[in-house]
């Protein structure tokens, strides 16, 4: 009885297996998606700018077309509030659908909205209306994404499978300078700044359709369907959040700030950096960062399975020294680089610290809360963070350009990773002792 009992056991931890690994690939690729549309605007900002915000001077352009990316943060917590409560009540899969059906939407209002020429102020007011639904979609988004991929790993592999958020992440900004890439090789200058910039959102709103068939399919994770058949859980809101886990949401907050700033300084608008101050030109500069985004996009997976080693907070703590320490410099250089392949390597330099954090921060924040509201928990303090330094993070840089104090940039990015520093230097290990343990899933 027990040999059967051991045969029926291991033959249905194959199946079991493999619905894990097609759920964390499929969960992974909706997120390729929702972040390729998330990034394309960053990405061809050079172009549209014109379009909606009519100036002699291309830097105040770029300036507005920022403003725009950081006011499209503002609805971030909005949206991480509204998805993460959802998708601790009805179910992770389900708010991972609704925030890609919000993307795709964004996308498709961005692709056929007229410029300022036809319609006027409407055209900016279009643009600003699309970029408040995809930024509702990317708050609901990282929260929804990290607990399903983290819930779905088993604990052995949480650090390495989690990881993939970022890969899928990171991907989806290159996929968004390949489109660029390919558009720059067979379009010319005028063609683009006139119509082709609208091709990559138009390619986002497609694939975002297909993205929501596939995520209504995808498995629910054991986690949520445990809480959902206890009743003696308490419901997921904000105030539970605050009045039950106000630390481990503080922490959250802390721990984001330094690392979602260095990540967009380092990425979103590094390629503007090497454009605007470096002097690179257009293609030069698109070339560098999809070079150098390939390469960060395959440390992650490396970077999360050494956390399920050694511990989070050791890669914490080597971006926090690393990143406060090598930004400036880092940056300084690049201001006078005149080599391509120099720039790449500077560029790499700064992302292999951020990776330090963006490998394992999204399973470092689910082990910090417990299931019934481990989405809201993720999302809601991550997207606070992220709306205040990461969403501004362009404009802030593009302003003290502007006003001839261009090293205040670097110098505040380093001081805010300093900052988030004391907390990982506080913070406890969550491996093995975080709230995840108790979701008691099995070792396979």
């Amino acid at each position: 009885m027990v040999e059967e009992q051991q045969v029926m056991t291991h033959g249905a931890g194959r199946p079991a297996t493999d619905r894990r690994l097609r759920s964390i690939i499929g969960g992974s690729l909706g997120n390729l998606v929702e972040w390729y549309d998330w990034y394309v605007y960053s990405a061809f900002a050079l172009y549209f700018a014109p379009v909606f915000f009519p100036s002699d001077d291309p830097t105040a352009q770029l300036l507005s077309a920022a403003a725009i990316f950081a006011v499209g943060f503002l609805m971030r917590p909005l949206g991480a509030w509204m998805m993460g409560i959802y998708a601790d009540r009805h179910g992770r899969k389900a708010g991972l659908a609704l925030s890609v059906a919000l993307m795709g939407g964004g996308s498709a209002l961005i692709a056929i909205t007229p410029s300022y020429a036809t319609i006027g102020n409407i055209a900016p007011l279009l643009l600003l209306f699309a970029r408040l639904m995809q930024g509702a979609s990317v708050g609901g988004e990282y929260g929804a994404s990290a607990t399903y991929l983290s819930e779905m790993a088993t604990p052995k592999s949480r650090g390495f499978f989690s990881s993939f958020q970022y890969v899928t992440l990171i991907a989806g900004q290159l996929l968004a300078l390949c489109v660029l890439l390919a558009l720059q090789a067979v379009l010319s200058e005028a063609q683009l700044e006139q119509w082709g910039w609208r091709i990559p959102f138009a390619i986002g709103a497609v694939m975002a359709i297909s993205v929501y068939v596939l995520r209504r399919g995808l498995q629910e994770t054991e986690a949520f369907e445990r809480t959902k058949a206890d009743p003696a859980q308490p419901k997921s809101s904000a105030w539970a959040l605050v009045r039950r886990h106000p630390i481990p949401a503080a922490t959250v907050v802390a721990m984001t700030a330094g690392g979602t700033l260095a990540f967009y300084a380092y990425s979103t608008y590094m390629q503007k950096f090497l454009v605007n101050t470096a002097g690179f030109g257009r293609q030069t500069a698109t070339a560098i960062m999809a070079s150098a985004l390939f390469i960060y996009m395959l440390m992650q997976p490396l970077a999360g399975a050494l956390s399920d080693r050694i511990g989070r907070r050791p890669l914490l703590i080597g971006f926090g020294f690393g990143g406060a320490l090598f930004t400036v410099p880092i940056f300084t250089r690049l201001e006078t680089v005149t080599s391509s392949f120099t720039a790449f390597l500077l560029v790499l330099a700064g992302l292999v610290l951020v990776t330090g954090y963006t490998s394992i921060n999204a399973i470092v924040k689910a082990e910090l809360f417990p299931a019934h509201i481990r989405a809201l928990g993720v999302a809601l303090p991550y997207a606070l963070a992220n709306t205040l330094f990461g969403g501004t993070a362009e404009y802030v840089a593009l302003r003290l350009k502007s006003a001839g104090l261009e090293d205040g940039f670097y110098w505040y990015v380093s001081a805010l990773i300093a900052l988030s520093l004391l907390v990982y230097l506080r913070m406890p290990e969550t491996r093995l002792n975080g709230a995840m343990a108790a979701d008691g899933l099995p070792e396979r």
